[in-house]
Order: C-alpha cells, then sequence, then structure tokens
C-alpha cells in the first residue's frame, strides 16, 4: 500500500458546484524528488508504529491499574509486607503473700519467608549450625524453607546467645520476631497446682489450664516487611493486652515445707509417690499442695503423663481408718452412740457374708471413744452397721464426698460413693471402716477441716482472686453446708486428741501443741486382691486442736508399714515447720500473758531493749498499743501476752484488733494490719 502510494496516483476529491476533478500525479516522478517521497512514506509508518505502540501500553496500564488493581495491590502486600498475629503476654501467678510463681518473659523466635530464601539447602545447613538440629529436625527445615508459602516459623524462642548469631548471619528471608516465653522461677514448686503452657502460650495443665480465657489476654499483630535486598524485619502493628494475675492461697514456704517432707519421706520408705494438703480449716484457703514424684513445668515434655496428674484431685484411693471421723460423726449426730457407750469387739474378728472383718488384736469390751482412738475395725463396723445405710449415706455425702469442688481443679474426681440403696450389710460394714468407699486426698482433707471448724463445710479456695491493671475481683470462700453441730465436732476433737496423745498416732504429737487427728492404713488391690503387704498409709489431723490453725493430710502410697509409723512423723515435721513459720504460739505449758495494771508501767523486752510502752491507763488483761511497731515486735509482743496473731500485710503497724484498752485472754486471736510506713497514731512508746 505504501509503495502504491508513493509510485502510484493521488486522487484529490474537491467539491464546487457538484463537480469532481481528479488531479493524477505522473506515476513515476522525477528522479530528483523520489527520496521525498520515500522519506515520508517512512516517517508514516514510523508514526504508526509509535501510535499503536502508546495505544497498547495505554490498554495495558488500564488493565493493570484499574482492571487487576486490587489483585496486584493484595500480591504486593504479600510479598514485601506481611502481618501475623502475636500471642498477648499472660498474666502472672502469685501466692497468697504476692511472691510470684510463673511469669512471662520475651524471646527471640526465628522465622522465615520461604518465597525469599535462595538456597533453602544452605540456609537450613547455616541455621543448624547455630541451632543445633538432629536429622529429622533438619529434613522438616529443608521442606519448610523449599516450599512457597509467605511465612514458616523455623525455631521458636530461642537463647538470646542463638538470636544474636542469626541477626549476625544476615540471609536473606530470615528473620527474628518477639514472642513471650513462660518461665516458672521455683521449678517444680506447686507445679501440680500451677501447670504449664504450650508452644503457641496455651494453658495446658492446673490453673494454667483452667484460667486460660481469663490470663492469655488479647492478641496483638507484628508486620513482617521486606526490603530491597530481601532482609526481613519485623514492627509492632497493634500490641497485645496482658491478661489478668492469679492470687493463689498458697504460701510459697508452706509449699516448700509440703514438698520437702513428702520427698523425704517417699524415700525414706521407697514408697511410690504420695500426697500432701496443707489448708486453713475456717477458710477453706489451700495454703500448700504437694504430689510425688513431681515435674519441672519449665519442661514439661521431659516428665510422663503420669508424674504430671495431680494425685491429691485426680487420684482415688480407700482412704481406710481415717474414715472412721464420718462413721463417728454421724453415729454422734443421730444419738446413736455415747461416746463413753461399751462396743464389744471380741474376739478381734466379724463376719459379713462370709468375709472376715479384723482388729489388729482383740481388745475386749471398748468405749466409743477407744473404738476410734484404738482404731477398731470390728468396733467401726458395729456402729456402721447400727446406724444403718440411709443415714451413713447421707453424712457421706454431708462431708462432701462424691461431690466436686471447683473449677480449679480441672479433671478432678469425684470419687465413688455407693447410693445407699445397694448398700448391703457387709458393704455397709466395709465402707464404715474405710473400704468400699474411693475419695480423694483432698476430700479426706475438706472433710477434717468440717471437725476442725466446728461443723461447716467448706469449699476448697485455691485462687484468691483476679488481678489486673486497672481492677481486682476477689474469689471468695464459700460455706457449702453445716454438716455436724459444734457440740458434734467438739466430742469428736476431743476423741482425736485421744488418738494421738494415747492411740495410734503418738507420732504425731508436737511440743507445746495439742494435736487432733487419725491414721489410716488401706491395703491395696494387687491383681484383683488385698496385699497383706502394699498399704496406703495416712494420717489427717489438725493443730492447735484448741484453736485450729491447720489442717494436714499426708498421704504415702505403697508401702509396708502402717500411718502411724509413716504418715504420722510426715505431719509432725510439717506441722512444726509450719507452725513456727506462720508464727502461731503454743497452746499447751504458754508462757502467762504479761498484764499491765494502771499508773504502772510494764516493758516487754526483746533483745535487751524496752520496746513497748504500757504506761497508759490500761486496767489489768488490757490489750497494748502496738501501732508503729515492726512485725517481728509485735509478733513478740503477742506470743508473750499469748495470743495467736495473725499478720496482713509488710511493713509497720497500723492497726490492730483488738484494739488498745480492750480486754484480752490467753489464746485470743491478735489480727494486725502492716503497711510500708512507721507512722504512729496515739500512744507513747520506745523505739526498739
Amino acid at each position: 500500500i505504501v509503495r502504491y502510494w508513493q509510485c502510484g496516483t493521488l486522487v484529490r476529491w474537491r467539491g464546487s458546484s457538484r463537480r469532481t476533478v481528479a488531479t493524477t500525479m505522473v506515476t513515476n516522478p522525477h528522479p530528483s524528488n523520489r527520496w521525498r517521497y520515500s522519506m515520508r512514506g517512512r516517517v508514516v509508518v514510523a508514526a504508526c508504529a509509535l501510535a499503536l505502540w502508546g495505544i497498547a501500553i495505554e490498554v495495558r496500564l488500564v488493565h493493570l491499574q484499574v482492571v487487576r488493581h486490587e489483585e496486584f495491590v493484595e500480591r504486593a502486600e504479600r510479598q514485601q509486607s506481611r502481618s501475623i498475629a502475636t500471642h498477648p503476654k499472660r498474666g502472672e501467678i502469685l501466692d497468697r503473700e504476692g511472691r510470684v510463681l510463673a511469669y512471662s518473659v520475651e524471646a527471640d523466635t526465628v522465622v522465615a519467608v520461604p518465597v525469599d530464601v535462595d538456597d533453602p539447602v544452605e540456609t537450613v545447613k547455616v541455621l543448624c549450625e547455630v541451632l543445633g538440629c538432629d536429622s529429622d529436625q533438619t529434613e522438616v527445615l529443608q521442606t519448610r524453607l523449599g516450599g512457597t508459602k509467605q511465612f514458616a516459623y523455623v525455631r521458636r524462642r530461642v537463647s538470646v546467645k542463638a538470636a544474636q548469631r542469626i541477626r549476625e548471619l544476615d540471609r536473606k528471608g530470615i528473620g527474628l520476631i518477639k514472642e513471650d516465653r513462660r518461665f516458672y522461677p521455683n521449678k517444680e514448686l506447686a507445679s501440680h497446682l500451677i501447670g504449664y503452657v504450650g508452644i503457641d502460650n496455651q494453658g495446658l495443665h492446673g490453673l494454667e489450664s483452667s484460667y486460660d480465657d481469663e490470663m492469655k489476654g488479647r492478641p496483638g499483630r507484628v508486620q513482617i516487611q521486606v526490603d530491597a535486598r530481601g532482609r526481613t524485619f519485623s514492627r509492632v502493628e497493634r500490641p497485645p493486652t496482658m491478661g489478668v494475675s492469679l492470687e493463689l492461697t498458697i504460701d510459697k514456704y508452706l509449699q516448700h515445707i509440703a514438698e520437702r517432707e513428702l520427698r523425704a519421706t517417699v524415700l525414706e520408705h521407697d514408697a511410690a509417690g504420695g500426697s500432701v494438703v496443707v489448708m486453713d480449716p475456717h477458710t477453706g484457703d489451700i495454703l500448700a499442695l504437694a504430689n510425688e514424684p513431681t515435674f519441672n513445668p519449665n519442661a514439661f515434655l521431659l516428665s510422663t503423663a503420669d508424674v504430671r496428674r495431680n494425685r491429691a484431685t485426680q487420684d482415688v484411693y480407700e482412704p481406710g481408718s481415717t474414715f472412721k471421723i464420718v462413721t463417728a460423726s454421724a453415729a454422734l449426730e443421730e444419738q446413736v452412740f455415747r461416746p463413753d457407750e461399751i462396743i464389744d469387739v471380741s474376739p478381734g474378728v466379724i463376719y459379713f457374708g462370709g468375709r472376715p472383718i479384723r482388729d489388729i488384736g482383740s481388745y475386749g469390751a471398748l468405749s466409743f471413744a477407744d473404738v476410734i482412738v484404738k482404731s477398731s475395725n470390728v468396733g467401726a463396723s458395729k456402729i456402721g452397721v447400727k446406724l444403718g445405710a440411709e443415714r451413713l449415706g447421707r453424712y457421706v455425702r454431708r462431708f462432701g464426698f462424691g461431690q466436686a469442688f471447683a473449677r480449679e481443679f480441672p479433671g478432678q474426681s469425684r470419687g465413688i460413693v455407693h447410693a445407699p440403696s445397694r448398700l448391703t450389710d457387709s458393704t455397709l460394714a466395709r465402707m464404715s471402716m474405710g473400704y468400699s468407699i474411693s475419695v480423694t486426698p483432698l476430700q479426706m482433707a475438706v472433710a477434717m477441716n468440717v471437725i476442725a471448724n466446728g461443723g461447716e463445710l467448706i469449699a476448697p479456695r485455691l485462687v484468691a482472686g483476679l488481678r489486673s491493671a486497672d481492677s481486682y475481683r476477689e474469689i471468695p470462700g464459700r460455706v457449702v453446708r453445716r454438716a455436724i453441730t459444734r457440740e458434734t465436732a467438739s466430742t469428736l476433737t476431743q476423741i482425736m486428741e485421744d488418738v494421738v496423745s494415747r492411740g495410734t498416732a503418738r507420732n504425731a504429737r508436737l511440743t507445746g501443741y495439742t494435736v487432733a487427728g487419725k491414721t489410716g492404713t488401706a491395703e491395696k488391690i494387687v491383681n484383683g486382691r488385698y496385699s497383706d503387704t502394699d498399704h496406703i498409709a495416712s494420717f489427717v489431723g489438725f493443730v492447735p486442736s484448741t484453736r485450729p490453725a491447720l489442717t494436714i493430710l499426708v498421704i504415702i502410697d505403697d508401702v509396708a508399714r502402717f500411718g502411724g509409723s509413716v504418715a504420722a512423723p510426715a505431719f509432725q515435721r510439717i506441722a512444726e515447720a509450719s507452725l513456727r513459720h506462720l508464727a502461731i504460739p503454743p497452746n499447751v505449758d504458754a508462757p502467762p500473758p504479761i498484764l499491765a495494771s494502771p499508773g504502772f508501767q510494764v516493758g516487754l523486752v526483746a533483745r535487751g531493749h524496752s520496746i513497748v510502752d504500757t504506761s497508759s491507763d490500761l486496767g489489768p488483761g488490757l490489750m497494748p498499743d502496738l501501732q508503729g511497731l515492726s512485725a517481728r515486735t509485735a509478733l513478740s509482743i503477742a506470743n508473750d501476752l499469748g495470743l495467736s496473731s495473725r499478720l496482713i500485710g509488710h511493713g509497720f503497724v497500723v492497726a490492730q484488733i483488738p484494739q488498745s484498752g480492750q480486754p484480752i485472754a490467753r489464746g485470743q486471736e491478735l489480727t494486725v494490719w502492716l503497711e510500708r510506713r512507721s507512722g504512729l497514731s496515739g500512744g507513747s512508746r520506745l523505739e526498739p
């Protein structure tokens, strides 16, 4: 066409008075003008080509910038920046005095952008030199980094040294982000109660699991960006919100005492394991709960599921003679027996349904109280049969057996309690002495609390409150029901004092304190039959028996000896150390109180210095003013006055009950509030 245009005929149409004039060019122009036509044609071709090229580019731009705009924006964001969820910092777990039992710390996590990794094999080789990988881990990493994903974990929560070496490598597609790591500073201490968390910061056991929703907080977002050289770095897009902290009823030092003595007892008797529960009988607070064997929650994967099991709440056992306190309580409450009523237990054996129930020896005739003191199986079975299945079954429920208590104990067992309608005389007789019924150690400790606090069943409490950055929610104790009257509880307390003073629990006696308790020895079932050599030895009691401060249960599993020689000595050591730690004054042969007379100054001496001036107008048997004194000084004064002390807070005394000038008596409880200041508010005193 171009050639024809150059060499052919140019026809121009002109319209004038409907006439058309055609001008025909010379087919072969003059040679001197031919180059003009050739150049003109080439310019036109070039112009057309440029026009078409420009139109194509514009069309392409419109297609990319308009039609596929969203698609390419999304692809660019994926290639250059991606956002991942970050786990929030979990709340802390504290003991009753605010001491930290579990908290979270920041740790570096190695991450990768597989699509940006140039040589996965070489990169994995370099990384494994730093992180240390076995053959399986190396293969997994090569597969992970050789993929086409936009994000992948290389190693979660590495050490500070490893993180620094990863930074120095400066490998394309490899970076670091911050994550929280759970840390338990006391290692095995209270591990069965606290539990542990998994790799994704999710609670998997204990309180970490049961309060996971409250403690885990709200997730944040971290943006992972890649620069022009392929280097990966991160920035916080939205910070996470920290979860609430748990304040427990556990006392760290009492927990240490319980675990120490339990471990020593298990090792001494070559036992399979054991449990200890220490409670406040008036509030239901669990002050310590220990299990053996135990584990370190910082490295929980190194332990087995059996070791991580909370034996005190998940295992059931036949309690043996410790259960006789329930049988005795029901008989006294229903007035079926009197404490001095005689029961003939000779010749030391009795048969129900052809199955014998035996005593260690033949006691002849025993009073109702001595049936408990001597732990006579024959006597207990006679009491239970006379009491009847319906009445005994009712008190079994009243004492909390066959029931779960609270959410603080995930996986807790309710035990095995037969319905009264299914109890034959043989089963009833055996249940009266602690067989044909299965309970948990915690249930047995709660049952003893009923007698210690005067007859009320109080639900055990492990979490005292939930604390966040701007609020605090207390979880109050809960009285479930009144199980027995105060009179019945008082009578049974006197009987259990005799168990310790002259019965089967002489090894549980304490110098300066009266102890009430009961031993138990239950035969274990081995290969479907009760074994004569494998026992569960136990002791449960409270101290001081006149004003109980502690209820303590000790269970030792799989021993050849009895509860009085295995569990009772462990109780004695735990109680002695715990009373000393809590500064509970003796209730036996305690020093007489120092009374202030009007106009007469009584100086209480500690370390050779007069520490308090009671020369105010106080009468005999009146409380001196302790405000402004240190906790140690106030405690010393209270002990000299024969008072049992309860300290709240830390620092110096700011308030007290009884107040200054009020009448006091030996054994009365003194409550003192302390703060980190030494302000004095009335009353003269000398500095210690």
